[in-house]
């Protein structure tokens, strides 16, 4: 099956990243930092300010990462982008999909990245008393992208 167009990759993209910062701007508008609403006993909306990188990584630092992070993010969404215009010629849908979802989720993150200062996550996990680092809409299609990019590569090398 040919990927999607290169023009169907960036809407898929722009989507995502338009859906995780309307969810932020919801988020924002209606908690407090750290504010916690228990909606199932295993799942909390939570406002965090996350200035660190995945799962918080490098958040107490003083304040150095920012500046590391928007212009990884910044090299990261141009590569994906590249990576995403050579996948719209390819012969596998999941490769340029999970492209596009991880190109979104970064876009989102970056967005945050810039007017905020921090990524503003609100998913929170958990069970009895451990806790999966809170994440957001960005988090969850990089995961996604990534994931159908993992399966794009493992089914190639099956099948030759």
């Amino acid at each position: 099956m040919k990927a999607p167009r290169f023009s169907v990759l960036l809407a898929v993209s722009a989507c995502v990243a338009v859906a995780d910062q309307v969810v932020k701007w919801i988020v924002a508008a209606r908690l407090d930092e750290l504010q916690r609403i228990v909606v199932l006993p295993f799942f909390d909306l939570v406002r965090w300010h996350n200035t660190g990188a995945a799962f918080g990584m490098l958040s107490g630092a003083s304040g150095w990462q920012n500046g590391m992070f928007l212009v990884l993010g910044l090299v990261l969404v141009g590569v994906l982008g590249w990576m995403m215009r050579s996948a719209s010629k390819a012969e596998d849908t999941l490769w340029g999909l999970g492209l596009s979802l991880m190109t979104g989720g970064a876009v989102g993150n970056l967005i945050d990245r810039v007017a905020r200062g921090y990524v503003l996550d609100f998913v929170s996990l958990h069970y009895g008393g451990w806790y999966f680092p809170a994440f957001n809409v960005a988090d969850s299609a990089i995961t996604v992208g990534v994931t159908l990019v993992l399966l794009h590569v493992i089914l190639q090398s099956r099948s030759t």
